[in-house]
């Protein structure tokens, strides 16, 4: 006799942060309502702090502005972007929750094929959950999705895996595309839905896009830096990318894993290319020297930590990059000032002292 279904409590509540960058009234909430309800929220409100940012009301949430952000950082605020949606990363600063899930105030609910809506943060805690798989590649993709497993030919030694530190969603709809693609593709929509998740190789870099990313923030948090954008700044939009960067060195440093794949969400507002155009060029420029500077970082055995890591990748950039543009020394210093901001805030007496205050909202 089969059993009556028992209702499943939504996972690591307690556990887990979404942190959303936004300039405007978080409407998009509600079509995620029945997904992120049960979650705690941390709104980086971007541009003027006077105005007022509305949330739907019955969510849990923080919300700073650029007024919080420089109170409570004091002069280390300078590392963290303005007029930019990398200021998310102050998000990640003063989580803390041991995950992270990220999202644009412009993504909505994807579906499925078979029109069933994806509750991608479930999907994302999914893919941190279970091992990746960096060393050796599954040919039937993740080897710990129901239904799959390693194949014929895979060293058992290898199939433990490592801990799996950032899960990367993808995006029906709009596309990711740079200024340049946009342009000569304007209406071009991405209607794939490719039911897969793969590790990607040690070794192998990544475009990451933070606008559907998950990661645990104790494996890999201090290295989610998301540079210098925006306003004063001769860049934009490259903020998730050096992130992304950064944090595949270093996880593949470190052992760690990261995966690419499900979950899908909408996404539904194309960017104005000729404004992307401005804010990418010299990252366009750039990144034909960037991608080989990161394809040749090798971090010494000392560099046992994230932080150790990303000081000593900090380092690097100046040392490489420096002469490229003053911009990347810039950078570099801005490295090392988020890891001291991380660490300020993240000591065990900052913890027990709680400094960040914020509006707040909560349950109704």
């Amino acid at each position: 006799m089969s059993k009556p279904a028992t209702p499943v409590s939504p996972p690591l509540t307690d556990e887990l942060d979404i942190v959303i960058p936004t300039i405007r009234n978080l409407d998009f909430l509600e079509m995620w309502r029945p997904f992120f309800q049960p979650y705690h929220l941390i709104i980086v409100q971007d541009g003027d702090p006077t105005k007022t940012i509305k949330v739907p009301e019955g969510f849990d949430y923080e919300l700073y502005n650029r007024n919080d952000i420089n109170r409570i950082l004091g002069p280390k605020a300078s590392c963290i972007s303005f007029k930019d949606s990398a200021c998310r990363c102050f998000g990640f600063l003063v989580s803390k929750k041991k995950y992270i899930f990220t999202i644009d105030d412009d993504c909505f609910v994807a579906k499925d094929p078979s029109g069933k809506e994806i509750n991608a943060l479930a999907q994302h805690i999914q893919n941190l959950l279970a091992p990746s798989t960096p060393l050796f590649f599954n040919t039937l993709y993740d080897p710990f999705r129901e239904g799959a497993d390693f194949v014929r030919g895979y060293p058992f030694s290898m199939r433990e895996g490592v801990p799996t530190a950032v899960s990367h969603g993808l995006w029906l709809n709009i596309p990711d595309y740079d200024a340049p693609t946009q342009l000569v593709k304007p209406r071009e929509r991405n209607t794939r839905y490719v039911d897969a998740v793969m590790t990607i190789p040690k070794g192998t870099l990544f475009p990451m896009c933070g606008m559907n990313l998950g990661f645990n923030r104790e494996l890999i948090g201090p290295a989610m830096y998301f540079g210098l954008m925006g306003d004063g700044q001769p860049i934009g939009r490259y903020d998730d990318m050096w992130a992304g960067w950064c944090t595949k060195v270093i996880t593949d440093h470190l052992g760690l894993g990261v995966k690419t794949g499900l979950p899908y969400i909408w996404h539904s507002k194309a960017s104005n290319p000729f404004v992307n155009l401005k804010k990418e060029y010299k990252g366009i420029y750039w990144q034909e020297d960037i991608i080989p500077f990161f394809q040749s970082v090798s971090l010494s055995k000392e560099s046992t930590t994230v932080q150790k890591c990303y000081i000593e990748l900090s380092k690097m950039v100046k040392e490489k990059l420096g002469p490229i543009d003053p911009y990347f020394q810039k950078l570099a210093d801005a490295m090392v000032t988020w890891i001291e901001a991380w660490d300020e805030i993240n000591s065990p007496t900052a913890s027990a002292s709680a400094p960040a205050t914020a509006a707040v909202g909560k349950k109704k």
